[in-house]
């Protein structure tokens, strides 16, 4: 990928998570068949189960100390604020498109989200050499949901259906743009939480091959979050950034 469009794709993240995500391309090679899509479903959550709202939410998510080594960025205006704003020209495949936007991939009001970034500038000892070497920094998106009943299965089902129904690609439209998925394939989640799955995506880079990012959903009791990790100075190399570990188990320590 040349360096220009490093830049290029560097300067937006101002702009939406998912807008990041199809700008610069969202990816997923086949993977192979022993890297299922994560744990099995535990119990359902009983009829009585209440959703929190999304003021509770938001004293849920990671806040700054919680996770060493990493920056939370609380209310970020990056990330996309409701559904309206992530259109897909397949329905089935929104719940997908939601998730990496870091909003809820089921039906509910209830969502909060913030960003969670490398902190390089403590340890840091000299200016970064190159565009890239400046933004060769993980920025992960983490999205928490919540439902009533059994709503929170059945997000993690449309999630699952969703990386099937859409593995030929689709469409998507966020803060204006165009970009198309290629294609979408099941990844290797961290096993975490009741029920897990993490997906692949490849996306156009608009003539410039195509870049890959990783998505994963993990269902704890009936609350949902979503990790969706992007690095600007990989983009283009065929390689997806991984979700850190540390970030998945540190978020859902906080869950109830």
């Amino acid at each position: 990928m040349k360096r220009s469009s490093r830049a290029r794709i560097g300067a937006t993240v101002a702009m939406s998570a998912v807008t990041l995500a199809l700008i610069t391309g969202c990816s997923s090679e086949d993977k192979d068949s022993d890297k299922g899509t994560g744990t099995e479903a535990s119990a359902s959550p009983t009829q009585a189960a209440k959703a929190l709202s999304a003021a509770e939410l938001e004293k849920l998510l990671l806040a700054q100390g919680d996770v060493k080594g990493y920056k939370v960025q609380a209310g970020d205006d990056t990330l996309p604020k409701a559904k309206t704003e992530v259109k897909t020209d397949k329905a089935e495949c929104d719940p997908l498109a939601w998730a990496t936007a870091a909003l809820a991939p089921g039906e509910t009001d209830a969502h909060a989200s913030n960003t969670v970034a490398e902190d390089k500038a403590a340890s840091a000892t000299a200016a970064p050499e190159s565009v890239e070497d400046a933004f060769d920094i993980n920025m992960t998106f983490v999205g928490l949901s919540s439902y009533d009943a059994d709503g929170a299965e059945k997000a993690m089902k449309a999630v699952n259906d969703g990386v099937a129904a859409c593995s030929g690609g689709y469409g998507m439209k966020a803060a204006g743009e165009d970009s198309k998925v290629t294609k979408v394939g099941s990844a290797k989640a961290a096993g975490q939480g009741d029920e897990s799955v993490a997906f692949s995506q490849d996306v156009d880079m608009d003539g410039e091959g195509t870049a890959t990012f990783t998505t994963e959903v993990v269902r704890k009791g009936n609350t949902v979050a979503t990790f969706y990790t992007v690095n600007f100075a990989s983009l283009g190399t065929g390689k997806a950034a991984e979700i850190p570990a540390e970030i998945v188990t540190a978020q859902l320590g906080k869950l109830k």
